[in-house]
Protein backbone atom coordinates (compact mmCIF):
# COMPACT_ATOMS: atom_id res chain seq x y z
CA UNK A 1 0.00 0.00 0.00
CA UNK A 2 1.30 3.34 -1.10
CA UNK A 3 2.30 6.31 2.01
CA UNK A 4 -0.64 7.61 3.30
CA UNK A 5 -0.47 11.76 2.11
CA UNK A 6 -0.61 14.30 5.27
CA UNK A 7 -3.35 16.97 4.73
CA UNK A 8 -2.12 19.49 7.14
CA UNK A 9 -5.31 21.43 8.60
CA UNK A 10 -5.13 25.39 10.64
CA UNK A 11 -8.14 25.33 12.98
CA UNK A 12 -8.53 21.80 13.95
CA UNK A 13 -10.52 22.28 16.53
CA UNK A 14 -12.91 24.78 14.59
CA UNK A 15 -16.18 24.01 12.69
CA UNK A 16 -14.38 24.27 9.49
CA UNK A 17 -10.83 22.69 10.47
CA UNK A 18 -12.73 20.54 12.75
CA UNK A 19 -15.11 18.86 10.08
CA UNK A 20 -11.84 18.29 7.76
CA UNK A 21 -10.44 16.32 10.48
CA UNK A 22 -13.25 13.97 10.91
CA UNK A 23 -13.81 13.73 7.00
CA UNK A 24 -10.50 12.66 6.71
CA UNK A 25 -10.49 10.42 9.69
CA UNK A 26 -13.82 8.39 8.83
CA UNK A 27 -12.17 7.28 5.29
CA UNK A 28 -9.37 5.44 6.24
CA UNK A 29 -9.31 3.60 3.04
CA UNK A 30 -8.56 7.24 0.97
CA UNK A 31 -5.33 7.61 0.99
CA UNK A 32 -5.12 10.74 3.32
CA UNK A 33 -3.80 11.01 6.91
CA UNK A 34 -4.38 14.04 8.93
CA UNK A 35 -2.14 16.23 10.94
CA UNK A 36 -3.67 18.46 13.33
CA UNK A 37 -2.82 22.39 13.88
CA UNK A 38 -3.75 24.28 17.10
CA UNK A 39 -2.76 26.86 19.37
CA UNK A 40 -3.29 24.63 22.26
CA UNK A 41 -2.38 20.58 21.61
CA UNK A 42 -3.73 19.85 25.20
CA UNK A 43 -7.08 21.33 25.10
CA UNK A 44 -10.37 19.07 25.53
CA UNK A 45 -10.76 19.76 21.62
CA UNK A 46 -7.55 19.15 20.37
CA UNK A 47 -7.46 15.34 22.94
CA UNK A 48 -10.56 14.38 21.32
CA UNK A 49 -8.99 14.58 17.57
CA UNK A 50 -5.68 12.89 18.69
CA UNK A 51 -8.14 9.83 20.37
CA UNK A 52 -9.91 9.69 16.96
CA UNK A 53 -6.39 8.86 15.22
CA UNK A 54 -5.39 12.76 14.12
CA UNK A 55 -1.88 13.92 14.77
CA UNK A 56 -1.90 16.98 16.70
CA UNK A 57 0.62 19.84 16.41
CA UNK A 58 1.22 23.00 17.89
CA UNK A 59 1.61 26.01 16.09
CA UNK A 60 0.00 29.67 15.48
CA UNK A 61 -0.98 30.64 12.61
CA UNK A 62 0.49 34.22 12.44
CA UNK A 63 4.01 32.41 13.79
CA UNK A 64 5.51 32.04 10.33
CA UNK A 65 8.35 29.66 11.39
CA UNK A 66 6.31 27.66 14.13
CA UNK A 67 3.81 26.83 10.92
CA UNK A 68 6.80 25.96 8.28
CA UNK A 69 7.62 23.47 10.99
CA UNK A 70 4.29 22.07 11.41
CA UNK A 71 3.89 21.83 7.94
CA UNK A 72 7.06 19.97 6.81
CA UNK A 73 6.58 16.63 5.31
CA UNK A 74 2.67 16.92 4.30
CA UNK A 75 1.08 16.83 0.88
CA UNK A 76 -1.83 19.60 1.65
CA UNK A 77 -3.02 21.98 3.96
CA UNK A 78 -6.44 23.47 5.07
CA UNK A 79 -5.99 27.22 6.07
CA UNK A 80 -8.92 29.43 7.87
CA UNK A 81 -8.39 32.43 10.04
CA UNK A 82 -11.26 33.22 12.66
CA UNK A 83 -11.96 37.21 12.56
CA UNK A 84 -14.40 36.78 15.47
CA UNK A 85 -11.46 36.04 17.87
CA UNK A 86 -10.26 39.23 17.51
CA UNK A 87 -12.20 41.60 14.82
CA UNK A 88 -9.04 42.92 13.51
CA UNK A 89 -8.75 42.50 9.58
CA UNK A 90 -5.00 43.62 10.11
CA UNK A 91 -3.58 40.84 12.22
CA UNK A 92 -5.96 38.63 9.47
CA UNK A 93 -3.81 40.05 6.93
CA UNK A 94 -0.78 39.16 8.16
CA UNK A 95 -2.15 35.61 9.73
CA UNK A 96 -2.66 35.14 6.03
CA UNK A 97 0.75 36.17 5.31
CA UNK A 98 2.31 33.90 7.68
CA UNK A 99 0.22 30.91 6.21
CA UNK A 100 1.28 31.55 2.49
CA UNK A 101 4.66 31.83 3.24
CA UNK A 102 5.10 28.57 5.56
CA UNK A 103 3.29 26.61 2.60
CA UNK A 104 6.18 28.02 0.33
CA UNK A 105 8.74 27.41 2.71
CA UNK A 106 7.28 23.79 3.05
CA UNK A 107 6.49 23.15 -0.03
CA UNK A 108 3.42 22.14 0.23
CA UNK A 109 1.49 20.39 -3.16
CA UNK A 110 -2.05 21.63 -2.30
CA UNK A 111 -3.48 24.06 -0.26
CA UNK A 112 -7.22 24.66 0.03
CA UNK A 113 -7.99 28.57 1.39
CA UNK A 114 -10.86 29.39 3.05
CA UNK A 115 -11.42 32.51 1.84
CA UNK A 116 -14.90 35.16 0.85
CA UNK A 117 -15.27 38.33 -1.52
CA UNK A 118 -13.30 41.53 -1.56
CA UNK A 119 -16.94 43.80 -1.42
CA UNK A 120 -14.59 46.71 -2.36
CA UNK A 121 -14.60 45.22 -5.62
CA UNK A 122 -18.24 45.76 -5.92
CA UNK A 123 -19.01 48.67 -3.42
CA UNK A 124 -15.73 50.92 -3.74
CA UNK A 125 -15.14 52.63 -0.39
CA UNK A 126 -16.25 56.25 -1.85
CA UNK A 127 -19.73 54.67 -2.56
CA UNK A 128 -21.64 56.17 0.75
CA UNK A 129 -24.49 53.36 0.18
CA UNK A 130 -22.76 51.49 2.91
CA UNK A 131 -20.73 52.90 5.57
CA UNK A 132 -17.07 52.53 5.50
CA UNK A 133 -15.97 50.76 8.65
CA UNK A 134 -12.17 51.00 10.23
CA UNK A 135 -11.35 53.73 7.25
CA UNK A 136 -10.45 51.07 5.41
CA UNK A 137 -13.27 48.40 4.44
CA UNK A 138 -16.78 47.62 3.73
CA UNK A 139 -17.09 43.96 5.13
CA UNK A 140 -13.85 43.74 7.06
CA UNK A 141 -14.30 39.55 7.75
CA UNK A 142 -14.81 39.33 3.97
CA UNK A 143 -12.38 42.40 2.60
CA UNK A 144 -9.11 41.10 4.52
CA UNK A 145 -9.69 37.47 3.32
CA UNK A 146 -10.46 38.77 -0.44
CA UNK A 147 -7.75 41.02 -0.33
CA UNK A 148 -5.25 38.34 0.93
CA UNK A 149 -5.62 35.80 -1.77
CA UNK A 150 -2.83 37.81 -3.54
CA UNK A 151 -0.67 36.40 -1.05
CA UNK A 152 -0.52 32.41 -2.60
CA UNK A 153 -0.72 33.84 -5.94
CA UNK A 154 2.67 36.26 -5.37
CA UNK A 155 4.00 33.00 -3.69
CA UNK A 156 3.32 30.52 -6.42
CA UNK A 157 1.71 28.27 -3.94
CA UNK A 158 -1.10 25.78 -5.54
CA UNK A 159 -4.09 26.95 -4.06
CA UNK A 160 -8.14 26.04 -4.43
CA UNK A 161 -9.79 29.63 -2.79
CA UNK A 162 -12.48 27.93 -1.64
CA UNK A 163 -15.52 31.02 -1.09
CA UNK A 164 -17.92 29.33 1.97
CA UNK A 165 -21.39 30.76 2.74
CA UNK A 166 -23.52 31.60 5.82
CA UNK A 167 -23.64 28.88 8.51
CA UNK A 168 -26.63 27.53 9.83
CA UNK A 169 -24.92 26.74 13.03
CA UNK A 170 -25.24 31.05 13.58
CA UNK A 171 -28.33 29.94 14.60
CA UNK A 172 -27.36 28.32 17.31
CA UNK A 173 -23.69 29.53 17.96
CA UNK A 174 -23.91 33.18 16.92
CA UNK A 175 -27.56 34.27 18.67
CA UNK A 176 -29.16 34.06 15.21
CA UNK A 177 -31.85 31.65 15.52
CA UNK A 178 -35.32 32.71 16.85
CA UNK A 179 -36.79 34.82 19.32
CA UNK A 180 -40.25 35.56 20.63
CA UNK A 181 -41.64 38.80 19.41
CA UNK A 182 -43.64 41.51 21.39
CA UNK A 183 -46.48 39.23 21.21
CA UNK A 184 -44.97 35.93 21.97
CA UNK A 185 -44.35 35.01 18.53
CA UNK A 186 -41.20 33.59 17.09
CA UNK A 187 -39.53 35.55 14.53
CA UNK A 188 -36.77 35.01 12.29
CA UNK A 189 -34.70 38.45 11.89
CA UNK A 190 -32.56 38.92 8.98
CA UNK A 191 -31.86 41.50 7.17
CA UNK A 192 -31.75 39.72 3.55
CA UNK A 193 -35.40 41.00 1.70
CA UNK A 194 -37.05 38.65 -0.70
CA UNK A 195 -33.48 37.89 -1.53
CA UNK A 196 -31.96 34.47 -1.49
CA UNK A 197 -28.68 34.09 1.02
CA UNK A 198 -26.30 30.51 0.21
CA UNK A 199 -26.31 28.91 3.81
CA UNK A 200 -24.29 25.30 4.56
CA UNK A 201 -24.07 23.28 7.27
CA UNK A 202 -20.81 24.28 9.08
CA UNK A 203 -19.73 20.07 9.06
CA UNK A 204 -19.93 20.01 5.37
CA UNK A 205 -17.59 22.99 4.72
CA UNK A 206 -14.81 20.44 5.83
CA UNK A 207 -16.53 17.68 4.22
CA UNK A 208 -16.25 19.60 0.50
CA UNK A 209 -12.83 20.40 1.39
CA UNK A 210 -11.97 16.54 1.46
CA UNK A 211 -13.62 16.62 -1.64
CA UNK A 212 -11.27 18.85 -3.36
CA UNK A 213 -8.40 17.64 -2.09
CA UNK A 214 -9.50 13.92 -3.18
CA UNK A 215 -9.47 15.44 -6.88
CA UNK A 216 -6.10 17.08 -6.24
CA UNK A 217 -4.72 18.66 -9.25
CA UNK A 218 -7.94 19.28 -10.92
CA UNK A 219 -9.06 21.89 -8.25
CA UNK A 220 -5.32 23.92 -8.19
CA UNK A 221 -6.00 27.44 -9.38
CA UNK A 222 -9.61 27.32 -9.41
CA UNK A 223 -11.89 29.73 -7.21
CA UNK A 224 -15.42 28.03 -6.21
CA UNK A 225 -18.02 28.50 -3.42
CA UNK A 226 -20.20 25.95 -2.04
CA UNK A 227 -23.73 26.08 -0.09
CA UNK A 228 -25.87 23.32 0.80
CA UNK A 229 -29.37 25.55 0.08
CA UNK A 230 -30.31 29.07 -1.32
CA UNK A 231 -33.03 30.07 0.77
CA UNK A 232 -34.80 33.55 1.42
CA UNK A 233 -35.95 34.71 4.79
CA UNK A 234 -39.32 33.59 4.21
CA UNK A 235 -38.36 30.04 3.00
CA UNK A 236 -36.06 29.37 6.27
CA UNK A 237 -38.41 30.64 8.62
CA UNK A 238 -40.81 28.22 6.90
CA UNK A 239 -38.42 25.56 7.47
CA UNK A 240 -38.08 26.42 11.15
CA UNK A 241 -42.19 26.23 11.51
CA UNK A 242 -41.87 23.14 10.46
CA UNK A 243 -39.01 21.63 12.22
CA UNK A 244 -39.58 23.29 15.41
CA UNK A 245 -43.43 22.53 15.65
CA UNK A 246 -44.27 25.95 16.41
CA UNK A 247 -44.64 29.26 14.06
CA UNK A 248 -41.56 31.00 13.37
CA UNK A 249 -42.68 34.52 11.14
CA UNK A 250 -39.66 35.81 8.99
CA UNK A 251 -38.72 39.57 10.05
CA UNK A 252 -37.85 41.44 7.50
CA UNK A 253 -35.27 44.19 8.36
CA UNK A 254 -33.00 46.80 6.95
CA UNK A 255 -29.23 46.57 7.13
CA UNK A 256 -29.17 49.68 8.96
CA UNK A 257 -31.49 48.38 11.76
CA UNK A 258 -29.23 45.33 11.70
CA UNK A 259 -26.34 47.61 12.30
CA UNK A 260 -28.45 49.30 15.07
CA UNK A 261 -28.46 46.12 17.06
CA UNK A 262 -24.91 47.08 18.57
CA UNK A 263 -23.03 44.20 19.57
CA UNK A 264 -19.62 43.77 18.63
CA UNK A 265 -19.34 43.29 15.14
CA UNK A 266 -22.78 44.15 14.18
CA UNK A 267 -21.68 46.76 11.80
CA UNK A 268 -19.67 44.30 9.71
CA UNK A 269 -22.55 41.88 10.04
CA UNK A 270 -24.91 44.43 8.84
CA UNK A 271 -22.63 45.14 5.60
CA UNK A 272 -21.96 41.79 5.10
CA UNK A 273 -25.74 41.08 4.77
CA UNK A 274 -26.20 44.31 2.64
CA UNK A 275 -23.64 43.05 0.41
CA UNK A 276 -25.34 40.10 0.06
CA UNK A 277 -28.56 41.48 -0.88
CA UNK A 278 -27.58 44.02 -3.16
CA UNK A 279 -25.51 41.55 -5.38
CA UNK A 280 -27.34 38.41 -4.05
CA UNK A 281 -27.47 37.18 -7.83
CA UNK A 282 -23.48 36.97 -8.12
CA UNK A 283 -23.13 35.92 -4.70
CA UNK A 284 -25.55 32.83 -5.36
CA UNK A 285 -24.05 31.99 -9.06
CA UNK A 286 -21.03 31.43 -7.04
CA UNK A 287 -22.22 29.00 -4.69
CA UNK A 288 -23.31 26.00 -6.58
CA UNK A 289 -24.76 23.73 -4.47
CA UNK A 290 -24.58 20.89 -7.40
CA UNK A 291 -21.03 21.12 -7.41
CA UNK A 292 -20.73 21.13 -3.49
CA UNK A 293 -22.88 17.83 -3.77
CA UNK A 294 -20.15 16.20 -6.51
CA UNK A 295 -17.29 17.02 -3.91
CA UNK A 296 -19.59 16.10 -0.94
CA UNK A 297 -21.86 13.60 -2.00
CA UNK A 298 -23.56 13.56 1.87
CA UNK A 299 -24.44 17.36 1.77
CA UNK A 300 -26.93 18.51 3.83
CA UNK A 301 -29.72 21.01 2.95
CA UNK A 302 -31.47 23.32 5.51
CA UNK A 303 -34.30 20.96 6.52
CA UNK A 304 -31.96 18.13 6.85
CA UNK A 305 -29.73 19.99 9.12
CA UNK A 306 -32.74 21.31 11.17
CA UNK A 307 -33.72 17.82 11.84
CA UNK A 308 -30.64 17.38 13.21
CA UNK A 309 -30.11 20.52 15.27
CA UNK A 310 -33.46 21.99 16.45
CA UNK A 311 -33.26 20.95 19.37
CA UNK A 312 -29.88 22.75 19.64
CA UNK A 313 -30.92 26.20 19.09
CA UNK A 314 -32.03 28.38 21.77
CA UNK A 315 -35.54 30.20 21.25
CA UNK A 316 -34.92 32.63 23.86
Amino acid sequence: MSERRIIAVAGATGAQGGGLVRAILADPAGGFGVRAITRDPKSPAAAALAAQGAEVVAADIGDQAALTAALHGVHGAYFVTFFWAHFSPEREKAEVAAMAAAAKAAGVKHVVWSTLEDSRRWIPLSDDRMPTLMGHYKVPHFDAKGESNARFTELGVPTTFLHTSFYWDNLIHFGMGPKPGPDGKLLFTLPMGERKLPGIAAEDIGKCAYGIFRQGAAYIGRSLGIAGEHLDGAQMAASLSKALGQEVRYNAITPAAFRAFGFPGADDLGNMFQFNHDFADEFCKARSVEESRRLNPALLDFDAWLAQNKARIPLA
